[in-house]
Parts: structure tokens; sequence; C-alpha cells
């Protein structure tokens, strides 16, 4: 199998697909692959790194996309990419179609086998190649909350950890998986006042035997929501209904009862953002400001510390494409129902189920779309 990696082209995204040991294990188990020229400068690995590990370097995506079967890559991917993907090609990367109703017809119109990573899932129920990049998310966010509330950012001044006689500033963080846990580790570094809220009570028992005291566990109604919102000096949104398009528990008139000059940061913008003001936003504009309070709403934040990122996502996606490479993808699905779950696109047709509900199309699942998975 031939794989390749086309350099990202969404605006400051300067992670990469494969890692050169990624490569290199890759090609010890009889594969070939292709990386385009300069993928990997953004994690300070230039093309000799590539090249010793046995990659082929090509001068431009087009190439990679011509002719190679398995298409590995970190964001979603673009008109203009989608428009260069074949029938019968496999494209393993993450996806958020939910919120993106133009990427899934142009998916669907490619004939191409998709494969998300975010629906991509294990035995105990979570999303292993979801967590590394929501770890690296949930620490931003109380990064980009404390930045964004200084002054000169149009925050409201407030220095989330107080000082002696001054009281530390208050963070609600809304879902309690795996970026509101480790926003919550960070929030707590930082000597912040911290609020969890999830309607799961064996979470927030779990979250309170981790962080004890330290943190305030509170379950999730819409009157609790709305209660500590208008408190908080940092919002996250931390919100995941796997594949699907996140609610919106935050609105616009809640916000208009928050200081000003507050900060949401929302997490959950990849599948939509659960504000009701929420829209994307870049790195190279990462903020907005509505009914007086900051919008950090970037859709790649992990893409802001490319090379722990990258590392870190390879370390979890590499078992599942070597069982890609070495079994071909229709028998790497069939044997890993965790695998299979990662199905979002197959002959044209949605074949995750939360992706079909959110985009108001027909749900087929993958078993019942072609004979391979009869």
């Amino acid at each position: 199998m031939l794989v390749g990696v086309p350099k990202e082209i969404k605006i400051h995204e300067y992670r990469v697909g494969l890692t050169p040991s990624s490569v290199r294990e890759i090609i010890r188990a009889g594969s070939q692959v292709m990386i385009e020229q300069n993928a990997g400068l953004g994690i300070g690995i230039d093309d000799d790194g590539y090249t010793e590990a046995g990659a082929i370097i090509v001068s431009n995506a087009d190439d990679i996309f011509a002719s190679a079967d398995l298409i590995v890559k970190v964001k979603e991917p673009r008109p203009e990419e989608c428009k260069k993907l074949r029938d019968q090609q496999i494209l393993f990367t993450y996806l958020h179609l939910a919120a993106d109703k133009n990427q899934a017809k142009l998916l669907m119109a490619s004939g191409c086998t998709a494969i998300a990573y975010e629906t991509v899932t294990q035995t105990d129920g979570g999303l292993p190649l979801l967590t590394p990049m929501s770890q690296v998310a949930g620490r931003m966010s109380i990064q980009a909350g404390a930045h964004f509330l200084e002054k000169a950012q149009g925050g409201s001044g407030v220095l989330l950890g107080g000082v002696p006689g001054v009281e530390p500033g208050q963070v609600l963080i809304i879902g309690g998986g795996v970026v509101g846990t480790h926003a919550a580790e960070m929030a707590l570094g930082l000597g912040a006042t911290v609020t969890i809220l999830d309607k799961s009570l064996v979470r927030l028992q779990q979250l309170h035997m981790q962080f004890g005291s330290r943190l305030n566990t509170i379950y999730a109604t819409q009157e609790s929501i709305e209660k500590y919102a208008i408190q908080a000096d940092v919002i996250v949104g931390a919100v995941l209904m796997p594949g699907g398009a996140a609610p919106k528990l935050i609105t616009r008139d809640t916000l208009r009862m928050m200081r000003p000059g507050s900060v949401v940061v929302d997490v959950a913008i990849d599948q939509g953002g659960c504000i009701e003001t929420s829209r994307p936003t870049t790195h190279q504009h990462p903020t907005f400001v509505e009914e007086g309070i900051t919008h950090y709403c970037v859709s790649n934040m992990p893409g802001a510390v490319p090379r722990t990122s990258t590392f870190a996502l390879n370390n979890a996606t590499l078992p599942f494409i070597m069982s890609l490479v070495t079994k071909g993808a229709h028998r790497a699905l069939l044997d890993d129902k965790h695998l299979f779950n990662g199905l979002n696109i197959y002959q044209g047709q949605i074949t995750c189920e939360p992706v079909a509900q959110a985009l108001c199309e027909t749900y087929v699942p993958a078993k019942i779309v072609g004979k391979v998975f009869a």
C-alpha cells in the first residue's frame, strides 16, 4: 500500500500526519510512504528526516492525491483537497462532519472511504484518537483564557490565580471529560477557583476523587449553568457529543449577565460549539467580542503547539494505520469494531449515525452499503 501525507493547508496548521518514526514502522511492514515537501517543517523536521526514515519526498500534494492508496492527515480536508480524492481511496484524519455539511457532500461525491479520528472508539467507550488532542486543548484553554483576561487584550483585568489579599479568578468548565479534566488541572494549578459541571454523577464522583475539595463539582442543569456562568471570569466549553453536533448550553442572554471583559473558550467549536454566539476563529484572528464577552473559538487549538501535538497524535494513530496498511481497509475495518466506528463516509453514503442526524441526511449503516460489510 502507498501511504500519502500532504502538507496541511488550513491557516496556521503546522501539524503533520506522520512523524519519521511512524514512517519507519510503516515501511518496515512492507508499504511505501510519500510525504509532501516541507510537510514537517512546522514540527522542526526537515525533508532529510523523512528520507532517512525511507519516505519519498514529492514537490506537491497533487502527486500524493493522484497516487496514494491511503491519505493520512491531521485536519479535515479543505474543499480543494476533497475534490482531489478518488473512488475507493482511503482518507484517515479528523473530519468533524457534524459541523460541515459542505465537506460531507464533497466527500460523498468523491467516492472515498473516509475514516474519522474523532469517532474511532476503544473498549471502555473512550475515543483514543481524540484524547491526545483533547488533552492539549484542555490545557491550552486555560492559557488562552488567562491571556485574554489581560486588559491589554480587551479583558477584564483579572489574574486567575489572584494574589494574597485578593480573591482569585473564577473558572467554569462545562463538561467533565478529557478536555474538562485537563482544563481543571491547569486552572487549579494557577490557583483559580474552579467549578466543573457535568450530567454524569459517576464522572463527578471520579473528579472529586481526583481533585478533592479543591474542585467544585456540580450537576449540570440549565439553572446551574446560568448560575455559575454569570459569576465566571473564564468559561471553558468542553462538551462532547461523539460524532454529533454540540448542544448550545450558554445562551446570549446568559452572556449579557456576565462581567464585561470575561472570556469564553469554546473547545467544542469543531462540533459547532456549545455557546450560542460561537463561530470558528483561527490562530491568526483568534477572538471576537459578543455582548462584551471575548470569544476564543479557534477550531484547531492544538495546531499552536504542533510538535507536542503531532507526536501525541501519532502515538495514538499508528496502531490503526498499521492495521490499515497490513490488512487493507476492508479487512482492518471488519476485524476491529472500534476502527469500524470511525467510518463516516463509504461509497457515497454517510455511515455514522450522529453525523447523519446533525446534517439532516440519510444514515446508511456501512454493513448494508456494500457487500464487503454484509
